[in-house]
């Protein structure tokens, strides 16, 4: 053993240290990793909740998110996945890997700046009483200035009606592009509609704030003052996501099954 004024002990004494905290770190990693995960996911489901109103501070979140019916559907055709278990399935990271059916959008494609698509998505019903479908939520993400926002989009069932937006995850600049998440703002979606007459995506943020009496204002919403690049990013993302590229084929199935439905009611 070196002698404890040398500089040998020393470094040994270092060693030791370092080493007993690192497995202590380690240890308390591993000891902390559910209740992190469990957090997590309580933060989603909270987002989840909030982007159709349904969530309020001390709710029970096991008890309202059963309200909440997941399910995966390949993107390219709407139809759903049931092979695939949403409880654990990430579409992010499915997205690069090309064993999960992920891939790279072309440049001039990816108008959102989000680099990969995954093939299936998790999105997220509320039912009527009648079993027919109230609302679905889709996972939105793209590029705003500083950050990738990911969020949440709710829909009415007949594929064309906002419910809500929000964004649960962005690092954009506070009191400029961060008032992505000012509820005044998110208040000025719902109502708006996706389509245009011909199909076309027609929903975006409009720089100056949306005039009322414009025959587009029911596809409009105010820009966030100051902040364009992250206005425009917000608007790429939904002309991306409820595009064809996107959620489209699947929205323009539950139009149809919502159709149908409003078609079998009895007149009244």
């Amino acid at each position: 053993m070196a002698a404890k004024d040398s500089k040998a002990y020393a470094l040994w004494v270092a060693f030791i240290l370092c080493f007993v905290c690192s497995v202590l770190v380690t240890a308390a990693a591993i000891a902390l990793r559910p209740v992190q995960q469990a957090a997590k996911l309580d933060d989603k489901r909270k987002n989840i909740l909030s982007v159709v109103n349904l969530y309020e501070p001390g709710i029970d979140l096991d008890k309202a998110f059963e309200q909440v019916t997941p399910k995966v559907i390949n993107i390219e055709t709407g139809e759903f996945a049931p092979e695939i278990d949403p409880a654990n399935y990430n579409q992010y990271a499915a997205a690069k890997d090309p064993s999960q059916g992920g891939s790279t959008i072309p440049g001039d494609e990816d108008i959102a700046k989000i680099k990969y698509k995954p093939k299936y998505a998790t999105v997220y019903f509320l039912y009527n009483p009648d079993g027919s479908v109230k609302t679905v939520i889709l996972p939105i993400s793209g590029y705003g200035l500083w950050s990738t926002l990911y969020g949440f989009l709710a829909v009415e069932a007949d594929g064309n009606t906002v419910v809500g937006i929000n964004f649960y995850q962005q690092s954009e600049t506070p009191g400029l592009g961060g008032e992505v998440d000012n509820p005044n703002w998110k208040a000025l979606w719902p109502g708006k509609k996706i389509y245009g007459d011909q199909g076309q995506v027609a929903l975006h943020l409009v720089k100056g704030g949306v005039n009322p009496d414009s025959p587009e204002a029911g596809h409009q919403v105010d820009a966030l003052a100051g902040a364009t690049l992250t206005s425009n990013g917000v608007s790429n993302l939904v002309q991306y996501w409820l595009s064809d590229a996107g959620f489209k084929p699947f929205l323009d199935r539950i139009a149809q099954q919502h159709a149908s439905v409003a078609d079998a009611q009895p007149a009244t």
